[in-house]
């Protein structure tokens, strides 16, 4: 072999082993009784004018009536922080940060629509909750997998939200 077609093997070897790690699940959380924490990857798909998409690596954990919601990149790189507790909402990105005194405030703020955020967390549980407006298959969260769909009304968009947890 000769050295350029060396030293590109091995720069390609560089490229896929950095990839492989960007990718690799991150360290398990040790939680409390009262603690929840799942990750894995999300698309969600919101049908307004202009739509919007995202798909991203995410890690959720909530603890009673707080929580967090970070998401991620395909390297692993954090793209955006959730944070919520009673009477308080925040969103970091890109530097910024917003707040508000509702999560279901802030979330209309940025996506134009509500994301059932706590209904999320009992869903992940294979616990049916309801959420005005919102429909969770939960009959594959035992094998990793959530899909929640709302259908549009006059106010909001039609919202679909696909996870994939990992183990």
């Amino acid at each position: 072999m000769n050295v350029s077609r060396r030293l590109t093997w091995q720069g390609l070897t560089a490229i896929g082993w950095m990839a492989v790690t960007a990718c690799a699940s991150r360290p398990a959380q040790v939680l409390s009784s009262t603690e929840f924490f799942r990750s894995g990857r999300l698309s969600l798909q919101i049908a307004s004018t202009p739509p919007q998409s995202l798909s991203a690596g995410f890690e959720l954990k909530s603890q009673q009536q707080s929580g967090e919601l970070k998401l991620f990149n395909p390297f692993g790189s954090q793209l955006a922080i959730l944070q919520w507790e009673p009477g308080l909402a925040r969103l970091e990105q890109g530097g910024q940060t917003w707040q508000n005194n509702s999560l279901d405030a802030l979330l209309i703020q940025f996506t134009g629509t509500t994301l059932p955020i706590m209904a999320l967390i009992d869903w992940l549980q294979s616990r049916p909750t309801e959420s005005p407006g919102w429909v969770a298959d939960l009959s594959l969260v035992q094998e990793g997998r959530l899909n929640v769909q709302k259908p549009p009304t006059s106010t909001q968009p039609a919202v679909s939200l696909r996870l994939i947890l990992e183990p």
